[in-house]
């Protein structure tokens, strides 16, 4: 079932490690077929090299397996939670990379202090509260911090970033860590100036209707 997805999902997984956003087994990339309305899902624990695509789990939205012999993630039914209340998300991914989750640490959001924050974000990456894993609860604070941006800290605790596919949300996750990098590097000589709102909302736009092909 869903070949194509669980295969995409397992290459999805490999670019977490190999862009450093995880280490060992933490971390997770989970993928919606918006045919059938499933979730795929990586297995709890398996290392990233290790995974195979008849180990990914199939759930449908209130967490019944629909195939799979392995365990799904520890945060899946926060994932759940995140599909349930946002329709336009077709991808999740959970990350603990490290200058991204020092802001979470500490509680910050991440001002525009870069145009390629604007481009991508088209604004701040917001910081939600503390919540405990295992239940909904993570997820419950994602929607309601997340607001309009495809990326959000989770105070004590690392990132989410969610898109309209799997591979759109692992890009988000490659870009914060890359711009969480920069601006901890920039703050250790200064206090860097935040690009203005309107200056966001152009970039943000030109970013969206020009770059690429």
């Amino acid at each position: 079932m869903l070949e194509k997805l669980k295969e995409k999902l397992v290459e999805l997984h490999l670019e977490l490690p190999k862009n450093h956003l995880v280490t060992w087994t933490s971390g997770n990339v989970s993928a919606r077929d918006p045919k059938t309305g499933y979730i795929a899902i990586k297995p709890s624990g398996v290392r990233y090299e290790a995974l195979r695509t008849e180990d990914m789990v199939i759930l449908d939205l209130d967490g019944k397996r629909i195939e799979g012999d392995l365990k799904p993630s520890s945060d899946t039914s926060s994932h759940l939670y995140i599909y349930r209340h946002r329709a336009d998300v077709n991808g999740i991914v959970h990350t603990h990379s490290p200058y991204a989750t020092a802001f979470a640490a500490l509680g910050k959001p991440i001002p525009v202090y870069l145009t390629a924050m604007a481009d991508e974000f088209g604004g701040p990456i917001p910081c939600g509260g503390f919540a405990l894993i295992g239940g909904e609860e993570i997820g419950r604070v994602v929607v309601n911090s997340i607001g309009d941006s495809p990326a959000v800290l989770l105070k004590n605790h690392g990132v989410f970033t969610i898109g309209p596919s799997a591979e759109a949300a692992v890009k988000a996750a490659i870009m914060i860590e890359d711009i969480a990098h920069t601006v901890w590097i920039a703050l250790q000589m200064g206090q860097p100036d935040e690009i203005t709102p309107e200056n966001i909302a152009k970039l943000h736009q030109r970013y969206l209707q020009d770059y690429g092909q």
